[in-house]
């Protein structure tokens, strides 16, 4: 069965997160539906990275296994590829799904969209093969201009905020560590992750010029990491707290206190990046392993 790399977009604002969940309009659940009607097959999907409800992503992957029959399907009589087959069908199925869904969407346009589509190797994992992900946090404060095209995916505050001194905060969080502090832990799960870039900036120039960001990469996160590393910059760059308290608040390992989760929808998947096809496997292998700290 040929494994089939897609790469997403979406606007997070009217979904309920990523995963399916009965009664609730998910990015999965409009993803595994279009796939099943263009198929005409049921498909389940592998994910980098599940985002919240409200969170958006420019970059998201997912894989899927399909039979040979509907993929040599897909073009139908054309002379198209099937993975240009498919991009074309799905835009077209999306579409529809959010016109009846958000009635107010302007015609031929949905909140997600399938940007590209391959077939990859065998080993390929969508989740455990990632090497890393990098998100960003955008953010108008008092002296950021106020784009309202941008409303959903930008977040406004009345205060000027202290970028130094988030920026300083943030450098102790580098590194591996056991992150339970700005996590919710799953049962099972571990909350230990390498923080590989972590960086609060006022952009100079480009689309973000005047906004504070806050860009961070790590090999994986968990439920809710990012969005509390950016309540607990917040709360630093307002000056609720010193400079000190991340460094404090993650040597705690502990939800009582725990980092304060700052809202979704400034919140964007931007990259995720995945090794050579002949380290895939191994890459994989890696990630499933239970995580321990080497320190």
């Amino acid at each position: 069965m040929p494994r089939i790399r897609l790469d997403l977009a979406y606007d997070g604002t009217f979904f309920s997160g990523w995963a399916a969940q009965p009664g609730l309009r998910t990015v999965e659940g409009v993803l595994t539906s279009a796939l099943a009607t263009v198929l005409r097959e049921p498909v389940r999907l592998a994910v980098a990275g599940r985002t919240d409800a409200g969170v958006h992503a420019a970059a998201q992957v997912v894989h899927l296994d399909v039979s040979p029959e509907a993929w040599a399907a897909l073009p139908g009589r054309s002379d198209r590829l099937p993975e240009a087959a498919l991009l074309t069908r799905m835009a077209g199925v999306l579409a529809r799904e959010a016109q009846t869904s958000l009635p107010r969407t302007p015609r031929g346009a949905g909140d997600v969209v399938v940007t590209g589509a391959r077939i990859v190797p065998e080993a390929f994992d969508a989740r455990f093969g990632a090497l890393s992900r990098r998100y960003t946090y955008r953010i108008a404060d008092a002296d950021a201009p106020r784009n309202p095209a941008r409303r959903a995916t930008v977040l406004w505050l009345p205060d000027r905020l202290d970028v130094e001194a988030m920026e300083a905060s943030a450098k102790p969080l580098l590194g591996e560590h056991d992150f339970l502090s700005y996590c919710k832990p799953r049962q099972g799960a571990t909350t230990i992750r390498t923080l590989r870039a972590l960086e609060w900036r006022r952009v100079a120039a480009g689309p973000d010029a005047g906004l504070v960001t806050l860009s961070v990469v790590a090999d994986a996160f968990c439920h809710s990491m990012v969005r509390s590393l950016v309540g607990a910059g917040l709360a630093v760059g307002q000056g609720r707290r010193p400079a000190a308290w991340p460094d404090e608040l993650l040597a705690a390992r502990s939800r009582d206190g725990a980092a304060p989760v700052a809202p979704p929808h400034g919140l964007t998947l931007e990259e995720v990046v995945y090794p050579a096809d002949d380290e895939l496997a191994a890459q994989a292998e890696r990630a499933r392993a239970t995580r321990r700290l080497t320190c």
